[in-house]
């Protein structure tokens, strides 16, 4: 399944899973501002990651 991502896929996901995580650690030390602020780039991350592909298929 994976041998059909290219390096900026995989580094794309490994961005947005190490945000995701980032997130939560913040949330749970009490900074839910900034645990909100960086857990909106998750799905940014992504929706750049699908912005991407569809240039890529053009």
């Amino acid at each position: 399944m994976f041998n059909k991502f290219t390096l900026a896929d995989k580094l794309l996901f490994i961005a947005a899973i190490l945000s995701l995580i980032f997130s939560e650690i913040l949330y749970f030390q009490g900074n839910t501002s900034d645990a909100t602020f960086i857990g909106i780039w998750v799905p940014s991350i992504l929706a750049f990651g699908i912005y991407l592909k569809l240039i890529q298929n053009k």
